[in-house]
């Protein structure tokens, strides 16, 4: 395949191994789309048409999005610092101190409409907000995260997870003008509830 000679010069620098002899072709390829400039997997923003989600943080993945708590899927995208990295596990506060302040800041909380802007990044699917933090958390320059359920979203496979879309602006409640309403293959209409939007202390390194 056309990635092989780039994996495998990569993997041998990173591990010493050949690391066609570890992962899949097709695993190769999907760590290899999800990079800055294919939007980590999702070039087409959630309100045009022809969308679909780069990827699943959770427990429950939908079937035909790639996955970011597969264990040896994870060690793959390591050896590329260019893609997209899962998120890492929280660290609990030392002993008898204070937890951190939040890093999140809510901007605006329970509308029936989701943001878009042009410093929009990727996005994905998760199971709660906190996932959607964590996913602008490994994103360099994400500052801002906005989640919601689009629901009856052929695009999105139907599914009930929220939609996590990541933006390296803060936004407000005035970016909030997606409000679905497309028809979808079945007959039904999409339309979005519960959609919040998060800004962060500092952009992701």
């Amino acid at each position: 395949m056309r990635f092989s000679t780039l994996f495998a010069a990569a993997s041998v620098v990173a591990t010493g191994v050949s690391a066609q002899n570890l992962y899949s072709g097709d695993s190769i390829t999907d760590a290899l789309s999800l990079t800055a400039e294919n939007y980590y997997g999702s070039p087409i923003p959630p309100w045009k048409p022809n969308h679909k989600p780069g990827w699943y943080y959770g427990k429950n993945p939908p079937e035909g999005i790639i996955y970011l708590l597969e264990e040896i899927f994870c060690e793959l995208l390591e050896l590329f610092p260019f893609c997209l990295q899962c998120p890492k596990p929280h660290k609990a506060p030392p002993p008898n101190q204070p937890p951190p302040p939040p890093e999140y800041t809510p901007t605006y909380n329970n509308l029936t409409c989701a943001s878009q802007d042009g410093s929009f990044q990727t996005f994905g699917l998760v199971d709660t907000v906190q996932d959607c933090q964590d996913m602008c958390d490994t994103v360099s320059g994400c500052i801002f995260v906005n989640a919601y359920h689009d629901n009856n979203d052929a695009g999105k496979g139907n599914s009930t997870e929220l939609t996590c879309s990541l933006f390296s602006k803060c936004l407000d409640a005035s970016s909030a003008d997606n409000c679905a309403g497309q028809g979808q293959p079945d007959g039904s209409v999409d339309f979005i509830t519960d959609s919040s939007g998060w800004c962060k202390s500092k952009p992701t390194a």
